[in-house]
């Protein structure tokens, strides 16, 4: 009986060690695994692209000091970083809405041209400041959110693939844009640009002699809104439910029509804000060159922001920070150490594709679970 006591007493208290220390410590471990997943993957990035500047017979501490100082070391470069990474965190924000919808809508790129040039379009009217500004905020958002409507109806009437529909739709705005750029919106005293946004529709500067302007704190307010829509409401838990497992949420009741919708349409004003805000707070042109200038692969680049970012707003807006120094970087890069700008951009790549390796994992697992759940039902 003394013995079957003593058990009794070690169960109690292995079960209140596991309630009281080891499942907060096994919770609290798991919540910080993407975080060190990310850690782990950056040092291989940078270890890769060390590998690949010694090849090429370029220090690596040297060009990775003016990488990071051209990024972060200096007022200037972090307020160039965070100019960079302005509209990407936008356009990641286009791609986690998508994805956590199961989607993998990959249009941001069209729906970012469509945006600035719908941007560009309302300073032939004439507006008081503030409300021109607001405006033209809301002109580029729709845009992108029209633009998108094509891909959501292919996508909820006849089942279209939403990356060969996207896909089409970004070509499709590509050479409109350039149309428009060069008949429509063109700037008569200078041919290789459109009109520039006028005054009253500009952000101001937030830091002198920078790129960096109050456009920022729209991209930041657009994370704690799809943060917001995402967790704490009611169609942002069918959206994510619906990304899980839409086998379950079929039976549950759920529309996936709608769901659908609402991750397409906020996606596209997200990026169609993206297109807007980067040429309204972008100094000193104000416009789109005749190439698309800064405008191309804003969305592309958003599909890395997110990845490695986790697809969560909050982890989106650093990813985006590292990509916009990054980007802000390279260019000590070559002055400093003198590393070609090709090399620059191979060693940036291979940071990037290691940081997104993890969320990639993820996602492949995910999907092929999904396709195992409709394989058997």
């Amino acid at each position: 009986m003394k013995g079957l006591a003593f058990i009794a007493r070690l169960r109690r208290l292995k079960a209140w060690l596991f309630a009281r220390l080891i499942g907060p410590a096994a919770r609290a471990i798991a919540r910080l695994r993407p975080l060190w997943e990310s850690l782990l993957a950056g040092l291989i990035g940078l270890a890769v692209g060390a590998i690949i500047m010694l090849i090429y017979h370029f220090n690596p501490i040297q060009a990775y000091f003016a990488l990071f100082r051209g990024s972060f070391g200096t007022v200037y470069s972090l307020s160039e970083a965070l100019a960079n990474a302005t509209p990407l965190i936008l356009t990641g924000l286009t791609f986690a809405i998508g994805l956590r919808g199961g989607l993998f809508n990959i249009g941001a790129e069209g729906q970012v041209y469509i945006g600035a040039l719908a941007a560009i379009a309302l300073s032939l009217f004439k507006l008081p400041a503030g409300l021109h500004l607001i405006v033209t905020l809301l002109a580029g958002m729709l845009a992108g959110a029209l633009w998108s409507l094509p891909a959501a109806i292919l996508k909820i009437a006849r089942g279209v693939h939403e990356v060969i529909s996207t896909i089409m739709f970004n070509w499709i705005a590509h050479f409109l844009s350039f149309y428009l750029i060069a008949n429509i919106l063109v700037d008569p005293r200078r041919a290789e640009k459109t009109i520039s946004i006028l005054p009253t529709a500009r952000f101001p500067v937030l830091m002198p002699r920078t790129s960096l302007s109050y456009g920022i704190l729209v991209s930041i307010f657009f994370v704690g809104l799809v943060l917001f829509l995402l967790w704490y409401t009611t169609i942002g838990f069918e959206v994510r439910a619906m990304g899980f497992n839409p086998a379950a949420c079929r039976y549950a009741g759920i529309k996936r029509w709608r769901t659908a919708l609402f991750a397409f349409v906020m996606g596209g004003f997200t990026a169609g804000l993206a297109g807007a805000v980067d040429v309204m707070g972008r100094p000193p042109s104000y416009a789109i060159f005749s190439g698309l200038g800064g405008l191309v692969n804003l969305g592309f680049n958003g599909l890395g922001v997110a990845m490695i970012g986790r697809n969560h707003p909050v982890g989106i807006v650093l990813a985006a920070i590292f990509f916009g120094g990054l980007m802000a970087g390279g260019r000590l890069m070559q002055i400093s150490p003198g590393v070609p700008l090709e090399l620059i951009r191979v060693v940036e790549g291979a940071i990037i594709i290691t940081l997104a390796v993890p969320e990639l994992i993820r996602i492949f697992r995910l999907f092929r679970g999904k396709l195992l759940i409709w394989r058997r039902a």
